[in-house]
């Protein structure tokens, strides 16, 4: 260096021992994760089984002791749950994994171990532990993720039409983790909440509730719930039909304002509308009991045969368990048949001749257009008459021809065509 002088670490002696620590520490660090291999995490089922693999690759002059697997499924809480020694074999210290945890190999290398019958219970960390000479104790650790699919439901709740907002419709994902999440499709207009419980294993229950105003039209209309959730391969959807339950609307069908003396089998139908069913259907007279000639199946009013005695009014009451409703019909019965007159002929043919009439009408025109433009186009193309002599003009006359009527002819000529215009 110029000068003579040494070059110097630009710091103080306590950042410089701060620096040499870290440097260490990450070094030691990484010796340790390269002599231990584990998987950083792992996922499974419960009920299934899965693999903790453990392989020490530091090989030198470290001596291999003992091997433990250590659980710790919260913090602060350490479980041994196997352990393999060369002289002493193997052990399986604790009780809730008892006849499910097994060694693969029986070597201090490799002392990768398998779980089976999983519980949700046993997430957690997993340390594969070493007791070594000289260094001491080395270590990786492996996170088991316990997963569990929901156990999805949905069904409707039955209502009574209203002026309050209820509840309609419920979707539940059960015991699932992570988390599901549940959405609604429907027609109607409604809203849903959502609520969460926590259970003691770790997993969570997901349930929403659809509400709405209910309405008898929203009788039978669709909604859909959906649940979406990370194990599932697809999203999961259940329609459902709602249920709105309401008293009977009825009316009466069949009358045709044409019953007369002697008419046979007419008929009147009783149309309800009600959720449930109805329980009973009744059709009365407002005159009294119903005539002798008249049927009653159900919702079906049958007369035989019409007389006087059918001149009154019908009524029909029907019940279900949430109240009765009921229509009326006054018949009127004519001593003779309504003649009902077939659309006139007359009337056809002239609205036929009335058409065609104004289509001539409208070619006509066009002709007249085109001869009278034609006609204001170039030198005529025909010979004008000679002039007419003062001598001559009785001949004319008797000879019974108007000058002025033939020039007329051939001016409404089409002088291209020839074809005389018959417009004038």
């Amino acid at each position: 260096m110029a000068g003579g002088q040494r070059a110097r670490w630009p710091g103080t002696p306590l950042t410089n021992a701060w620096l040499l620590a870290a440097a260490v520490l990450l070094i030691t660090q990484g010796i340790n994760a390269q002599k231990v291999q584990v998987d950083e995490g792992v996922e499974a089922y419960p009920t299934e089984s899965v693999t903790l693999r453990c392989q020490f690759t530091g090989g030198g002059s470290t001596k291999l002791t003992q091997v433990s697997w250590i659980w710790e499924p919260v913090d602060g809480q350490r479980d041994n749950i196997a352990v393999f020694h060369p002289t002493y074999g193997q052990s399986f210290p604790n009780l809730l994994f008892k006849d499910r945890v097994t060694f693969l190999y029986t070597n201090l290398e490799n002392p990768t171990i398998r779980i089976s019958n999983l519980r949700m219970a046993d997430a957690g960390r997993y340390t594969c532990e070493y007791a070594t000479y000289p260094t001491g104790n080395e270590q990786g650790t492996t996170t088991l993720i316990m997963l569990a699919k929901p156990k999805n439901s949905a069904d409707i709740v039955t209502v009574q039409a209203g002026t309050k907002s209820v509840v309609v419709a419920q979707c539940v994902a059960a015991d699932s983790k992570p988390a599901a999440s549940i959405n609604w499709i429907s027609s109607v207009r409604g809203n849903y909440s959502t609520s969460t419980t926590s259970g003691p294993d770790g997993t969570v229950t997901v349930r929403s509730e659809y509400r709405l105003v209910p309405t008898p039209d929203d009788n039978d209309k669709e909604v859909t719930c959906a649940v979406d959730q990370r194990t599932q391969e697809r999203q999961w959807t259940k329609t459902l039909r709602l249920s709105v339950e309401y008293p009977p609307f009825v009316t009466i069908s069949g009358y045709d304002h044409n019953w007369y003396v002697g008419r046979s089998n007419a008929e009147l139908v009783c149309q309800v509308k009600a959720n449930p069913p109805p329980t009973a259907i009744t059709w009365k007279s407002a005159s009294g009991p119903l005539p002798d000639s008249v049927v009653v199946e159900n919702d079906r009013l049958t007369i035989r045969k019409v007389d006087d005695a059918v001149n009154t009014t019908f009524i029909c009451e029907v019940k279900n368990k949430h109240g009765a409703n009921s229509h009326r019909i006054n018949v009127l019965v004519s001593e003779k048949q309504e003649q009902r007159k077939p659309p006139s002929t007359g009337a056809v043919i002239g609205g036929i001749l009335g058409t065609l009439a104004v289509i001539g009408l409208i070619i006509g025109i066009i002709f007249y257009i085109r001869c009278r433009r034609d006609d204001g186009e170039g030198p005529p193309k025909h010979k004008p008459p000679p002039p007419v002599k003062g001598s001559s003009s009785t001949e004319m006359v008797s000879d019974g021809v108007n000058p002025r009527s033939h020039q007329e002819f051939i001016e409404l000529t089409d002088p291209n065509t020839g074809v005389p215009c018959w417009l004038s």
